[in-house]
């Protein structure tokens, strides 16, 4: 999606051209799931894949919104009527934005918004971060905020958290706004310390494919929201302040002081054994071992479908077919009940591979899922 084909319709729109255009990309997390609401360590890295946003200030409150992907016309909203709860609609993305901002002690007085997206949405590749990001690197640079991508990460997440409703973690916000271009973002949800690690698999021989099973979740929706309060309910019930604080180690005494809590030690065990399979990963691609991160993956998935119980027949499809068919490793990614799976494989046998997940699609009466590869891209930057 180019600018200049943003820039065109926030003209037609509103009769003059934007301040200036934006992008933010959607993100793959490679591991680390479900662990960022525990304190935990994730490890995503930014999509070609984009939201883009042509912004104009306004001094007079209003907030007027449009986006290219939705039906309807423009959406006119004031500033100072925003409240959490009070939309329903994909507007409350960027208006949540917009509120968590002026809560924040930020004086935003309106804007005009022309939105635009290639991410794909349900899909568990962010396409609300990448929304909420682009809306606030834009605002941060017109009305000179001088806010950091960290810092703007954390408005969006309250935006998503208490105007949208969804209580989702920190990641998908910091990786939209912070990785970079040939890097896969080791972050510390905790304190949110980030490492950029080196992931060009190009350069040996090798491919990441993201496979889009086209069956739409939703973070709002209950599911989500009861593994949180799971694992909350788990962290209270060990006396630590989050899952994180577990030590791998001392997982299986954990476990048994949980008794008979079993959803619980499932939760807990997931997300204790993925922080660590986070740390496996980081030190296997700095050492050079980037083919052995196959197997973390495959374990990975096994967690989150037999522990967490998030994957669906859609999603073990994707994955027993991969590694039928050769490939190094695959995992479902993002929140689950649906979403993507990714795909870590030779160059040789990606054609391959991806007529082998078509075909079983086919064969077990799914929608065909969309393939493509996953490369490490730009975080949020200004267009022009």
């Amino acid at each position: 999606m180019g600018a200049q084909q943003v820039r065109a319709g926030f003209e037609e729109l509103y009769g003059t051209a934007p301040e200036g255009v934006w992008a933010a990309p959607g993100r793959v997390n490679l591991i680390g799931e479900h662990t960022d609401y525990n304190d935990g360590f994730v490890m995503p890295f930014a999509l070609p894949h984009t939201a883009v946003a042509a912004v104009s200030r306004r001094t007079d409150g209003l907030l007027r919104l449009h986006s290219a992907d939705v039906g309807g016309g423009v959406v006119e909203l004031r500033a100072d009527e925003l409240a959490p709860g009070s939309d329903r609609n994909w507007t409350a993305y960027p208006s949540g934005v917009v509120w968590a901002l002026r809560e924040a002690g930020h004086a935003v007085t309106g804007a005009d918004v022309h939105l635009a997206s290639t991410v794909p949405s349900g899909a568990g590749l962010s396409s609300s971060a990448a929304l909420e990001i682009v809306v606030a690197l834009a605002l941060n640079d017109l009305f000179s905020l001088g806010l950091r991508g960290w810092q703007l990460a954390r408005l969006c997440q309250r935006a998503e958290n208490v105007y949208v409703g969804a209580p989702v973690g920190i990641m998908d916000q910091t990786a939209s706004a912070c990785c970079e271009a040939g890097h896969a973002l080791f972050l510390d949800t905790r304190d949110l310390s980030q490492r950029q690690i080196p992931f060009d698999l190009a350069a040996e021989g090798m491919r990441l494919l993201v496979v889009d099973t086209q069956v739409k979740h939703s973070h709002s929706e209950g599911e989500y929201g009861k593994r949180r309060a799971g694992c909350e309910k788990g962290a209270d019930l060990l006396g630590v302040d989050a899952l994180r604080d577990v030590p791998y180690a001392g997982l299986d005494a954990a476990l048994a002081r949980l008794g008979d809590e079993e959803e619980v030690r499932r939760l807990v065990r997931h997300i204790v054994t993925e922080n660590e399979r986070v740390e496996r990963v980081v030190s296997l691609l700095e050492s050079g071992e980037t083919r052995a991160i196959g197997p973390v993956l495959v374990e990975g998935h096994a967690s989150l479908r037999d522990d967490f119980r998030i994957s669906c027949p859609e999603l073990d499809l994707v994955v027993d077919t991969a590694l039928a068919h050769g490939a190094l490793g695959a995992r479902m990614t993002g929140g689950g009940f649906g979403g993507a799976a990714i795909v870590l494989a030779e160059e040789p046998d990606v054609d391959a591979i991806t007529k082998a997940m078509t075909e079983a699609f086919a064969a077990a009466g799914f929608t065909p899922p969309r393939v493509f590869e996953a490369v490490p891209s730009s975080g949020a930057h200004r267009l022009d």
